[in-house]
């Protein structure tokens, strides 16, 4: 009842062990590379994406207030009827004499491409008030002007009354500004 088993060729795959341990070896070192050739060219691109030239969109812009202002018309005319309406319509505007930024910083933020400014407002008014407007004048180390940067708050500050605003994101600058200075446009009545 011998079965004779040790005639069947158990030679041709006593190697397949070592010439799959070959293959997978060289497989893996293969995929090594190619992480490698990846990683170095990741490294390389994001060094040439800095060398770039700035765009022409980060140069200095005018601030543009998004605060409408209403001029009165010239008596007789047909618009002097109208302007009482679109007075009465508009909210009256704060007196910025008595708005005052008490304290301020600013740090970047996004990788280093926008500004987060932190500030404290001290209305001394007898109204509280909403929709603050900010402008911020970025300098270089030189103090040569880079660039100008606007926001809107829509929050409310009470009466005799501070509050601060903290990393407050005021847009994108230049990676060149080392200082910043920021101040009051507009505001309206609460």
């Amino acid at each position: 009842m011998n079965a004779r088993f040790d005639r069947i060729g158990w030679g041709r795959f006593a190697g397949s062990g070592e010439r799959l341990a070959r293959a997978v070896t060289i497989a893996s070192v293969s995929f090594a590379r190619s992480l490698l050739w990846l990683l170095a060219a990741i490294i390389v691109g994001c060094g040439v994406w800095m060398l770039l030239p700035l765009s022409r969109g980060n140069s200095t812009e005018p601030v543009k207030s998004d605060v409408a202002t209403v001029e009165p018309a010239p008596p007789g005319s047909t618009a002097a009827a109208v302007s009482p309406i679109v007075e009465a319509q508009a909210p009256a505007a704060a007196e910025l004499d008595r708005l005052k930024i008490s304290s301020q910083t600013w740090r970047r933020g996004g990788l280093g491409s926008k500004a987060l400014v932190t500030f404290t407002l001290r209305n001394d008014n007898d109204y509280a008030v909403k929709d603050l407007e900010i402008v911020c004048a970025f300098t270089r180390r030189d103090g040569s002007h880079l660039t100008d940067r606007s926001r809107v708050l829509a929050d409310t500050v009470t009466m005799k009354s501070r509050k601060t605003f903290a990393r407050i994101p005021v847009g994108f600058i230049n990676v060149n500004a080392d200082q910043a200075k920021c101040s009051l446009v507009a505001a309206r009545r609460a």
